[in-house]
């Protein structure tokens, strides 16, 4: 049995009519000891093909009155359009939910023993999706997975769908570790027919886990209600690269604003842009999405030198337009006090901070939505003199859209700007602008890749920057201290 699910590994067998899983299976918040299998269930195997309409939408002046192509202003109203009549589930890259039921099977590589859940039926409300929690797992383990779809008690199974990941090494456990990271994933910014050339290039260097630090996807221009906030994760999500990703790497997601609701957004922010689709629902529509644990900041241990901590940017922030002082956050106050708690209380020879936003930069100059711009100067401080006074602290940063390392000119805090999922959505700062505190500086997409291991018995930190296509452009080393 263990070598049939073992062959099978990259096989989605479809045994009778629906339903499907056209968006595939994702594994996440993986511990020493448990991980989240996300499922979610479609009634057709594919999703809805290339020459689909997409929504047009056009914005109303409230002051005038007049109709445009673009909304340029918060102020807007947006009019959503559907071409020939089509609905939400006929869009370009829709894959609609259905009702159904799913099971899983799992398996440590190198034991016999297959463990099973029991049949649980997706949540319409959720967008058709589940969640499996499985634990008592073994720390630095491969595990096989095979999950299954039907349509109700007493009916055969329609499909069957394999996968792989790794859980995290023990505490005590001086392992090497490599993880990637990558940002800004827009949808007509993809690469490939089938998606993300950065899939495959990730896969070049087997990644322990994967981490994506936000702007998983982009709202903005078209998901003006919650049916279409869905779809935007369905036909991101059905792509060829990302399905057979998704289910051989275990992952952690970060969300930022254009996956929570609109660009540079708090939770009080009010604009008639996004139409009947709210802040709120954005929040919601990402626990439905990926494996998510309780909150959307956490920690997690890979074993003797590696410590990661996943924050959250949106939640909690004060309004961008206001002065700074000490009562502006993006972070809270609890979450900060738990992440300066935790922080202390680690014995991991690495702590990485992987950060939605730049904590270090630099940024441009026009920018007023993270640590590294003006308006959240005084809470920046307060982090990056934090973090520098830790042995071993380092940041890794999404949002950014070029590559970077920099240190910072007053605390020497380092910080590894992943840069965006394609070369297409590069951009935001000159090529040739390299300040000094830059010790990096390369405006391409692609992703980061960062190894913990040792050399004679003490531990190293490498970060390289990677094209899209898997070839190393940047290595950077950071030693331990004693």
């Amino acid at each position: 049995m263990r070598m049939l699910l073992a062959l099978s590994l990259l096989v989605c067998v479809s045994l009778a009519d629906a339903p499907y899983m056209a968006t595939g299976v994702k594994v996440g918040e993986v511990t020493d000891s448990s991980a989240i299998i996300w499922t979610r269930l479609t009634t057709a195997k594919d999703r809805v093909g290339p020459d689909a309409p997409i929504p047009i939408v056009k914005y109303r002046d409230p002051k005038t009155g007049a109709i445009a192509n673009e909304g340029n202003s918060r102020d807007r109203v947006p009019i959503v359009e559907y071409p020939n009549g089509a609905s939400v589930d006929q869009l370009e890259g829709a894959a609609p939910g259905c009702d159904g039921e799913v099971r899983i099977d799992w398996v440590m590589e190198v034991s016999g023993t297959i463990n099973s859940s029991e049949w649980v039926a997706v949540n319409p409300n959720r967008d058709y999706t589940n969640q499996f929690i499985i634990r008592d797992l073994k720390p630095g383990a491969g595990y096989l997975y095979r999950v299954w779809a039907r349509a109700k008690e007493g009916t055969p199974e329609t499909m069957a769908t394999f996968g792989a990941f790794r859980t995290a090494y023990a505490s005590n456990e001086p392992w090497p570790v490599t993880f990637t990271v990558t940002t800004g994933q827009e949808y007509n910014d993809k690469d490939s027919p089938n998606g993300y050339r950065m899939y495959e290039g990730m896969k070049k260097v087997s990644p322990n886990f994967f981490v994506h630090t936000g702007d998983i996807l982009y709202y903005d221009a078209l998901a003006k209600s919650l049916p279409l906030a869905r779809w935007h994760w369905q036909r991101m999500y059905s792509l060829p690269t990302n399905i057979e990703f998704h289910k051989v790497v275990g992952s952690y997601f970060i969300k930022d604003d254009h996956d929570t609701w609109m660009n540079d957004c708090w939770p009080t922010m009010q604009s008639p842009y996004m139409g009947d689709f709210t802040f709120a629902q954005g929040q919601a529509v990402f626990f439905e999405q990926v494996p998510m644990s309780e909150k959307t900041y956490r920690t997690f241990r890979w074993g003797k030198d590696l410590q990661i901590w996943l924050v959250e940017g949106r939640d909690f922030r004060s309004e961008n337009d206001l002065p700074d002082g000490p009562d502006k956050t993006i972070w809270g106050k609890e979450q900060k006090d738990w992440f300066k708690k935790t922080v202390a209380e680690s014995d991991a020879s690495f702590r990485v901070l992987i950060s939605p936003t730049p904590i270090v930069g630099p940024d441009r100059s026009a920018k007023n939505d993270n640590h590294a711009n003006a308006g959240f100067k005084h809470e920046g401080d307060e982090l990056r003199a934090f973090m520098a006074a830790q042995k071993n602290m380092v940041v890794v940063c999404g949002d950014r859209h070029w590559q970077y390392v920099s240190v910072d000119p007053t605390t020497g805090l380092r910080e590894y700007s992943c840069g965006p999922a394609s070369d297409a959505h590069a951009g935001g700062w000159p090529k040739d602008e390299k300040r000094p505190e830059h010790k990096y500086l390369n405006v391409i997409g692609g992703f980061l890749a960062v190894t913990i291991d040792r050399e004679n018995n003490k531990p190293i930190l490498t970060a390289r920057h990677y094209t899209v296509d898997g070839n190393q452009v940047n290595e950077d080393r950071f030693q331990s201290a004693k």
